[in-house]
C-alpha cells in the first residue's frame, strides 16, 4: 500500500501504535536510526499488541540510505512548516510518508530541499503539533480514502454486532 517513514523517533509508545496502524492498512514501516529506544522496549511491544508479525518493517542506518533504495518513488514530508495541505497531496500506492521525531520534527535541510512534497495537518491556534501516531494515521487514511480504500472491506467485518 504506503510506505510510512519514521525519522529517529524517540518514544516507544508512539513507534507501537504505528505499528498496529501499518499492520491493519497493509503499509511497510521503515524505521531511520538512532532509535529513541530498544525494538525490545515493552512500551513498544505493548502499543504494537500482537501485529508485529502482521506489519513489514524496515531498518536503515540513515535517511539517505533509504532514499538511496528507492530512487524512482514519491516521498511526501509531514511537518507543521509546509505550506501544502496534506489533503492537497495526490497519493499513489508505494508513495513514501515521511514523519520526523516526537521533539524535533525533520531536520530543516531536509524540508528546504523537498518543499513542494511538504505537507502539514491543519491546526487551530497556536497548537505545535499533533501526535506521531495520530498524523501517521491521518495521513494513511487520507491516502486510503483517496485510493476509494480498494482492497478493503467496506461492508464490515465479523466483529461487527449484528444489527438485524
Amino acid at each position: 500500500m504506503f510506505n510510512v517513514v519514521l525519522v529517529e523517533p524517540e518514544i516507544p509508545q508512539n513507534t507501537g501504535n504505528i505499528v498496529r496502524t501499518c499492520a491493519a492498512t497493509g503499509c511497510a514501516l521503515h524505521l531511520v536510526r538512532p532509535l529513541g529506544f530498544e525494538v525490545t522496549d515493552k512500551y513498544l511491544k505493548r502499543a504494537g499488541l500482537d501485529y508485529w508479525s502482521e506489519a513489514q518493517i524496515f531498518y536503515y542506518d540513515s535517511f539517505e540510505e533509504l532514499k538511496a533504495k528507492f530512487p524512482a518513488s514519491a516521498f511526501y514530508y509531514f511537518t507543521t512548516k509546509a505550506l501544502n495541505v496534506y489533503s492537497e497531496a495526490r497519493f499513489k500506492k508505494g508513495d513514501f510518508m515521511v514523519f520526523g521525531k516526537e521533539t524535533k520534527g525533520l531536520p530543516e535541510e531536509l524540508l528546504k530541499q523537498n518543499k513542494e512534497s511538504c505537507l502539514r495537518l491543519p491546526m487551530l491556534g497556536d497548537i505545535r503539533s499533533l501526535n506521531l501516531s495520530n498524523s501517521v494515521a491521518v495521513a494513511v487514511y487520507e491516502g486510503l480514502r483517496q485510493l476509494s480504500f480498494d482492497g478493503f472491506n467496506l461492508k464490515g467485518s465479523l466483529h461487527n454486532l449484528n444489527w438485524d
